[in-house]
């Protein structure tokens, strides 16, 4: 049987009619001021929206309940009693695994409503409507439905039980990649107009990892649907960086110890105690480029060119036990932070940065389990990316992901065949990512986030995007995207870093007021942080320590004088 992809996602977003923008002087190049959104309030009960909010096309509403004041907490605080609404939307039955499927979401709507709107990118494969509570950064102390803001989640078309193996099923590939964004999102703001009276006034889209990913993907495919774009660690190149970690692995593998089937036994490769080891020898070359030696390396371009593991970490003469590396593993760490490459020398994928936060908790999850997970990338590459997919019948994960060339990866992810009309890197990543005349025009904001440290999504990627943003703006880009790097940070938090900010609010007042960010204030999570503790805050720092995040390529250097512990002491330079 012939399968059919559902409709063109354009009709259903172009339906909608744009909100007209408020101009605010400037001259014939200056993006235009959007207007500030105004608030409304929910009329009636949660239950009687149940009503006006079916006969929606494609759309089931499952249930319209009342979630009660402090079901939900954030930061310590409770969330205000709000409307939960579920249902699914396109529900089928899949003409090539038999599968059923739909795209499941969640709304939460405010009784006191800011009259915003806020599309909450999840991570992962997906396939779990996460709590739509709009959560931003690093162990946040708020989020954007505590501030007012109504908020989808979804599972982008495939349910957790499904795995991987949804990417048997081509439409389902399609929805994980963009179009259930593009369903959603007219769905949800006629939602809001029924509830509410009104459609929202402004739109943002926040989510960090895959949920970063889907966020460029609303900035390029919908972004005459979107006033405001949170990204942080953006997989925009999610598959190539799955196929580099596996690289990654391949490499680990030639020096490990133990078994390399398991992510224990891969782990023996570089340890817990040697990554601490070359996360000291970091810091003793880099620390004090910014000016301070407070455990964080700001200048990481500086580092670069300082930091080299073959003569600033010493080499093994005998056995080793965390006060040395091999030969061996120096040449395998230095190749896997320079990035993977085929077997003629092409680049696959980003570099990754030298930082202080190798030693972080998180490195281990990444490198030496997800990539030989069939829940991570040993499962995403095969299943989900590779056209045509593995035969999931006999699936070994860990032979898989060390015994399959990277040349083969490489062209399967740039693959269609049969069914699978559209590649991985067409489906998963934001078609011309550096050419957003189109959200800049509108007067839209992009704010994107990114620690230096994440070991799945290269700092450095996302870097060398904004490089391209800027050449393709005359050299600056500034007036309506801002990239910001926080050191020692890993995958979307965590690490020895500062690493609990909001960036919401920031770019709220970006598009509704004309006021530009520069700095934005991080926090160290450390003993009795109301967001949850980060285990590697040092214990020498104090737990409530402060840094400005610096809009990028500016870098936070001490100003001389002052505490270490404040961001007062430091400035952008």
């Amino acid at each position: 049987m012939r399968f059919t992809s559902a409709p063109s996602l354009s009709l259903g977003v172009g339906a909608l009619a744009l909100l007209s923008l408020a101009a605010c002087g400037g001259g014939d190049d200056a993006p235009p001021r959007l207007a500030a959104a105004t608030p409304a309030s929910l009329g009636g009960t949660c239950e009687a929206l149940a009503a006006k909010l079916a006969g929606q096309a494609d759309t089931r509403i499952e249930s319209v309940t009342t979630e009660a004041a402090g079901k939900l907490m954030q930061g310590g605080q409770p969330v205000a009693e709000h409307c939960l609404v579920k249902g699914r939307m396109f529900e089928r039955t899949s003409a090539v695994d038999g599968n059923t499927y739909a795209i499941g979401f969640e709304m939460r709507l405010p009784k006191a409503w800011n009259g915003r709107f806020y599309h909450q990118g999840n991570g992962g494969i997906d396939g779990m409507v996460q709590p739509a509570r709009g959560a931003l950064g690093g162990g946040p102390l708020t989020g954007a439905l505590q501030q007012g803001f109504a908020v989808i989640s979804s599972d982008a078309g495939h349910a957790q039980a499904d795995g991987p193996y949804f990417g048997l099923d081509p439409q389902a590939r399609l929805d994980y990649g963009y179009q259930a964004v593009g369903k959603l999102t007219p769905m949800a703001k006629e939602t809001i107009r029924r509830a509410y009276g009104k459609a929202p006034d402004r739109s943002y889209f926040g989510g960090c990892s895959n949920g970063g990913r889907h966020a460029f993907i609303a900035a390029t495919r919908y972004a005459d649907q979107y006033d405001g774009i949170l990204a942080g660690a953006p997989g925009f190149n999610l598959p190539k960086a799955a196929v580099a970690n596996i690289w990654g692995a391949q490499r680990y593998a030639t020096v490990a110890t133990g078994d390399v089937t398991t992510a224990a036994g891969l782990e023996t490769a570089f340890n817990a105690d040697e990554r601490r080891l070359v996360s000291r020898a970091v810091l003793a070359k880099c620390d004090a480029l910014d000016g301070a030696r407070d455990s964080l390396v700001q200048d990481t371009g500086a580092c670069q060119a300082t930091f080299n593991i073959a003569t600033d970490v010493p080499t093994c003469t005998g056995g080793r036990d965390g006060s040395c590396l091999s030969a061996a593993q120096k040449g395998v760490i230095a190749a896997i932070m320079a990035g993977p490459r085929t077997s003629a020398g092409a680049p696959v994928y980003a570099s990754f940065p030298w930082d202080a936060g190798i030693s972080g908790s998180g490195i281990a999850a990444w490198e030496f389990n997800a990539s030989i997970s069939v829940d991570r990338d040993a499962g995403s590459v095969p299943f989900i990316f590779m056209s045509p997919p593995q035969n999931p019948v006999g699936y070994d994960a860990p032979a898989f992901a060390l015994n399959t060339p990277i040349d083969t990866l490489v062209a399967a992810i740039n693959a269609t065949s049969g069914v699978y009309t559209e590649s991985a890197m067409g489906f998963m990543t934001p078609p011309n990512p550096t050419e957003l005349g189109t959200l800049k025009n509108r007067g839209a904001k992009m704010l994107v986030y990114h620690g230096v440290s994440d070991p799945i999504f290269s700092v450095n990627d996302t870097q060398a995007w904004y490089d391209g943003l800027r050449a393709a703006n005359g050299g600056d880009a500034s007036s309506f995207a801002k990239l910001y790097r926080v050191p020692g940070m890993g995958h979307c938090s965590g690490g020895p870093a500062t690493d609990q900010f909001d960036m919401l609010a920031p770019l709220v007042k970006w598009v509704e007021q004309g006021q530009a960010p520069q700095a934005v204030v991080a926090s160290a999570r450390g003993t009795g942080n109301a967001g949850g503790v980060n285990a590697d805050v040092p214990a020498d720092w104090a737990p409530n320590r402060t840094r400005p995040l610096c809009p990028y390529p500016q870098v936070a250097r001490y100003k001389g004088s002052g505490s270490l512990e404040s961001d007062q002491s430091f400035s952008c330079q």
